[in-house]
């Protein structure tokens, strides 16, 4: 099972960060060990100063294949879910200072919360809405329309590269509002107003 994760793929948080838009999807990975299920909780690593949340749609794929064209890819996943991508922002700098990859700060034991999912059948993917609240307040909101790449145009890109198998998991992107986490935060994860996912901070 593989995880996938988009980077800058909503403007806003790309501006937020003083990245470039990108012209094709940002790539990176994260190994299985990087999965939180059923709410487990986020022990915050003593190697990082600066961990933030980004609260993410997450597609699961349900059926084997490689080099889809995008109009086809409505094929392969039947749900979406709700997931964080955790990122150790200062180990983060340091690293594309020096020109570095960034799973260090990507793909660490736990950065990777995932909750539940829902049946795609008869939703508009083009306007999905989804937050996450951090101590019962809310710290980011997103909507699918702001993607600057669709669900299709990522199974597209990606599967050009990799086959995707059934379970893969592709982590689409964050928008603006990312922050610090901290021990003793409660974060909860919503698509539309359906609470999705729970994660303390430890």
């Amino acid at each position: 099972m593989k995880i996938l994760c988009v980077g800058r793929n909503y403007s806003e948080h790309a501006k937020e960060l003083g990245n470039e838009v990108p012209e094709n999807p940002v790539i990176f990975s994260k190994p299985d060990t990087a999965l939180l299920k059923n709410g487990e909780d986020f022990f915050h690593p003593e190697f990082s100063n600066d961990i933030h949340h980004e609260v993410e749609l997450v597609i699961k794929i349900s059926k084997m294949g490689k080099k889809i064209q995008p109009k086809f890819a409505r094929n392969y996943f039947t749900e979406i879910g709700l997931g964080i991508d955790f990122t150790a922002r200062d180990m983060q700098s340091k690293l594309k200072e020096k020109g570095l990859p960034w799973e260090l700060a990507k793909a660490f034991d736990g950065s990777a919360p995932i909750g539940d999912f829902i049946n795609v059948e008869g939703i508009d993917l083009s306007n999905i809405n989804f937050s996450l609240k951090k101590n019962d307040e809310i710290v980011q909101q997103g909507n699918t329309s702001h993607m600057i790449f669709t669900f299709e145009e990522i199974i597209g890109f990606v599967s050009q590269y990799f086959t995707l198998k059934v379970g893969d998991l592709i982590y689409t992107g964050t928008p603006a509002g990312v922050s610090k986490v901290n021990v003793g935060d409660k974060l909860e994860g919503f698509i539309e107003d359906k609470p999705m996912l729970k994660c303390n901070i430890k």
